[in-house]
């Protein structure tokens, strides 16, 4: 007589299995945050809106002198452009104030798909995410963007005189602060997939001309100009920040890069809701 099917043993739950949520709880989570950083957003932008000119002006003060003193001041060539440039500018404000919200929310939502000793890094994640953001930003607005304004201006002549409109300088602005601060966003990536085990440190330093090469991608498609020198400046500190990230995961996270086998990550990724 056959005797009946041993049944299986059961894995041994853990942490994961115990934040495991159905699909439209973690859609109803992402609604709430969402809410929440939309919230913040509105708040702070209403709190920003006393100090618009300042802002108007600090954002504008490599354009202006390009222009030089001689130069033509900034055109407003539509009865609501200056009304809603400033409206722009404290959403602007608004945006930057609310990063440490933006990126709380983030890690918070990600995090029941981590480990705990890798939940514990919420306050360094946002910290150094929104220092790395205003970082990039200062950066472009500081060095690179006086460059972009001299290259353009210097095509003026006795024939023909620039007279940039402000909506224009205005748009081109925040293209570029966010191209710079998304992209010194990039140790955090790089140190992200480090210390999760998705790819070893050492993975990836020998792949770094490929960072390099997708540094250089990453800034032509950011960069919102086509010319050539824009990229290279952005591509320049991109290169160089891969690098930061790759020393970081060795220097945080070794010991998880090390003993992790290359199967490890797949079963980090299978296990995850």
């Amino acid at each position: 007589m056959r005797s009946p099917p041993r049944a299986r043993p059961r894995a041994p739950r853990t942490a994961l299995d115990e934040t495991r949520l159905p699909l439209t709880a973690h859609l109803a989570e992402l609604r709430s945050r969402l809410f929440w950083i939309l919230g913040a957003w509105a708040v702070a932008s209403f709190a920003s809106w006393e100090f618009r000119d300042a802002i108007f002006g600090y954002l504008l003060r490599p354009a202006t002198a390009a222009l030089g003193p001689g130069g033509a001041p900034l055109q407003a060539i539509a009865p609501t452009e200056i009304f809603f440039t400033h409206l722009k500018c404290a959403l602007l404000a608004g945006f930057v104030f609310t990063l440490p919200v933006t990126f709380w929310h983030v890690w918070s939502f990600v995090a029941p798909g981590l480990y705990p000793s890798e939940k514990r890094l919420t306050l360094p994640f946002v910290v150094v995410s929104t220092a790395l953001f205003v970082a990039g930003g200062l950066f472009g607005h500081t060095y690179v963007f006086p460059l972009i304004y001299q290259f353009f201006a210097s095509f003026s002549s006795a024939y023909v005189q620039a007279a940039w409109t402000m909506r224009e300088v205005f748009a081109l602005n925040v293209q570029l602060l966010l191209a710079f601060g998304v992209g010194f966003e990039i140790p955090v990536v790089v140190y992200f997939l480090a210390a999760t085990g998705i790819v070893a440190p050492r993975t990836l330093l020998r792949g770094t001309k490929y960072g390099v090469l997708a540094s250089f991608v990453l800034a032509a498609v950011l960069t919102p100009t086509p010319d050539v020198v824009t990229q290279l400046l952005l591509a320049g500190p991109l290169s160089a920040l891969y690098l930061v990230g790759v020393g970081a995961g060795y220097l945080f996270a070794p010991r998880r890069a090390r003993a992790e086998t290359p199967a490890e990550p797949e079963r980090r990724v299978a296990a995850r809701p």
